[in-house]
């Protein structure tokens, strides 16, 4: 990714030749979490493999394209299907439909995920507002030479999950009656799920839910200059003391039943913008 915002701007072109839509959010939408896509109306659909310097899509529940269309009123560009670093990217590659995201004229940036639940009082299918996060990749996507023209060298990541998103999200929860927990996310690079030791080390660090994917696509949000709305699925209870085999069928389901609860706690949120 030798000049970084020209590959923005190739891709940005390809796309404008599919719709002259400008957007005004973005969306990740991740594991399990496709469905959303069907409340566009009317929707352009770009296949990755399209769209200049996308990564291709290949963990299966993802189906690898860009959408873009209206949701409650709304200009919504839409990453139907993510990427993540056990597939083999580096984050520069990870994080890069959200540059492309942005250059399309996105303001803000909402980022769904599924995620395993290690505080005590989270279930499986439960909705957790992020309000932190803790990188334990090991990496960052902001590494090397910095383009302003992408954003500052040193970005600030206080108040990363922006708190006037996340009061409207509360707001709309509470008026639907939905319930919707809080927390702090800890990403970790996976494939492998983490062993008991890990999630007592990551409960003990103050994390409340963990996953391989979100936090580097925030970092790159936030350097970009977009507002951050972070909402993850709890798939799983990896609480140390009660942490059991892993199914990751079981997982997948999880993410799939929450996905009515979500779509509606996104539609109001939009609604509200």
């Amino acid at each position: 990714m030798n000049d970084l915002y020209a590959q923005v701007q190739e891709a940005v072109k390809v796309i404008r030749k599919h719709t002259a839509l400008k957007p005004e959010v973005a969306m990740t939408l991740g594991t399990g979490l496709g469905a959303l896509a069907h409340e566009f109306k009317p929707v352009v659909k770009i296949p990755y493999a399209d769209i200049p310097h996308f990564p291709l899509s290949t963990v299966e529940t993802h189906a690898g394209q860009l959408l873009i269309g209206k949701l409650q009123g709304k200009t919504v560009v839409a990453m139907q299907g993510r990427f993540h670093r056990y597939e083999g990217y580096d984050l520069k590659q990870v994080t890069f439909p959200v540059r492309v995201m942005r250059a399309l004229g996105a303001k803000t940036y909402m980022v769904f995920s599924a995620c395993g639940g290690i505080h005590r009082d989270f279930y499986a299918g439960d909705l957790m507002l992020l309000k932190d996060h803790i990188n334990l990749m090991g990496d960052n996507p902001l590494i090397g030479p910095n383009d302003t023209r992408l954003g500052p060298r040193f970005p600030d990541l206080f108040d990363a999950y922006d708190s006037k998103l996340r009061a409207l999200a509360m707001a709309t929860a509470r008026e639907q009656k939905l319930p919707l927990q809080q927390g702090v996310y800890a990403a970790l690079t996976g494939p492998t799920l983490e062993t008991v030791a890990e999630y007592r080390y990551l409960q003990t660090v103050g994390a409340d839910c963990v996953g391989m994917s979100t936090v580097p696509e925030v970092i790159v949000a936030r350097h970009a200059g977009l507002r951050v709305l972070g909402i993850g699925v709890i798939t799983d209870r990896c609480v140390p003391d009660q942490v059991g085999p892993a199914n990751i069928e079981e997982i997948i389901h999880a993410a799939m039943q929450a996905e009515p609860k979500l779509t509606r706690l996104v539609k109001g949120v939009l609604s509200r913008l």
